[in-house]
């Protein structure tokens, strides 16, 4: 079962019933303590389905999309081992296209050539480096925001190193994937997917996302950390540190969310496999869904 594009967690929980267990597909809810910010699932939630790949490493750890591959390829055979099915929830089309096709080794990188990146970084800056990321592997530009130094360095190294954009690595790849694989995605609006993101984010502050944030930063979690640079944890962080006021950080966060939801559904309409719903088109993804456990 593959991705609900915006990572429904109350349909999915709706429809997994006693069939399914959820694999999380999302790159910030492996950490834990990234809680409120990553919209993870409450443990209400987790206690009435099944979930895997929740709260797997501490904040100051990478996990790349080759670990999600391991831990999910894992979780996956324990789960039909028990004679369910795994369905993948989640909007990291990175995760998901690495899984179901697969994730071929990319050459040792040298570490003149990683060295040299990552000083033009700290002169050129993140912005003119993106560019160049932009213009020799767009494919894999498209999953990087333009502040973020270490996928744009690991992008542009492997570039340099092999001659090859990373998303080749990323093509031509036996996964998971065989014809058995569904893969759903939901499609709201663009008008009512950037209300739910306001409202999303509104519902956020409430339950007190700032102190979530504050409290990784006492913590020792710096803002250096890939997981502190997830969108909002970046921004409150930026508040915290006296250079944007609260409601300059919200309105950054939320303009952000915005944009990434767009490199998300750009993402996934290249998934030529991927069924396409509305929000409320419940009954017609269980009709599809009761057809595929049948056939």
């Amino acid at each position: 079962m593959g991705p609900t594009a915006s990572g429904k967690t109350d349909l999915a929980l709706g429809l997994a019933g006693d069939i399914f267990e959820i694999i999380s597909a999302d790159s910030v809810q492996v950490y834990r303590r990234l809680d409120i910010g990553s919209g993870k699932p409450s443990k209400a939630q987790q206690s009435s389905v099944r979930h895997h790949l929740i709260d797997v490493v501490d904040p100051d750890r990478q996990f790349t999309a080759g670990d999600f591959c391991r831990e999910a390829m894992r979780a996956a055979r324990d789960i039909v081992s028990r004679g369910r099915v795994p369905l993948f929830v989640g909007g990291t089309g990175l995760y998901i296209d690495s899984f179901f096709g697969g994730l071929s080794g990319i050459p040792p990188i040298d570490l003149l050539v990683s060295a040299e990146i990552r000083a033009e970084l700290a002169q050129r800056g993140p912005a003119d480096m993106y560019d160049e990321l932009r213009r020799v592997d767009p494919v894999f530009a498209l999953r990087v925001h333009p502040n973020d130094r270490q996928r744009i360095a690991r992008g542009l190294e492997v570039y340099r190193g092999t001659g090859r954009p990373l998303s080749d690595f990323f093509s031509g790849r036996r996964g998971a994937v065989s014809e058995e694989t569904l893969f759903i995605g939901l499609g709201p609006p663009k008008e009512e997917l950037h209300a739910r993101i306001e409202r999303r984010f509104g519902g956020m502050m409430e339950n007190g996302f700032l102190d979530e944030v504050r409290s990784l930063r006492e913590s020792g979690y710096g803002p250096e950390l890939g997981s502190m640079k997830s969108i909002g944890y970046r921004e409150l962080g930026m508040h915290l540190e006296g250079k944007l006021s609260l409601e300059e950080a919200v309105h950054a966060a939320v303009i952000e969310t915005k944009r990434y939801a767009k490199r998300q559904m750009t993402w996934f309409r290249r998934n030529g496999r991927i069924r396409w719903f509305g929000d409320f088109q419940v009954e017609k993804i269980e009709r599809l869904l009761y057809t595929w456990r049948t056939r």
